[in-house]
């Protein structure tokens, strides 16, 4: 099981089911002009490749997203966003 860390006075990630898929619902807290360049990174990632429905992306007010992810995306999508600085941390752990 992958599982990560971020820091909660900057960003709040929350996981959900979405049919087959997994929502993340992302809100950016605290220094949002830093942060929104780093996720517009992790979505370019997403639309530049040749899967159209690895991760879909959505923005909402006040800084408020939601990406949601296939299965098979999902490693990929929680290390793109640790490559861009939106997690403290990501791990491999014994499920």
């Amino acid at each position: 099981m992958l599982t990560y860390q971020f820091d909660d006075k900057r960003i709040r990630i929350q996981e959900s089911p979405n049919g087959d898929d997994i929502e993340f619902r992302i809100e950016l807290l605290d220094d949002a002009e830093t942060l929104v360049p780093r996720l517009k990174a992790v979505r370019a990632c997403f639309e530049d490749n040749d899967v159209l429905t690895d991760v879909l992306f959505y923005a909402y007010p006040n800084h408020v997203y939601a990406a949601i992810v296939r299965p098979d995306y999902y490693a990929d999508f929680v290390l793109q966003l640790m490559k861009h600085r939106l997690l403290r941390s990501a791990a491999w752990t014994e499920s």
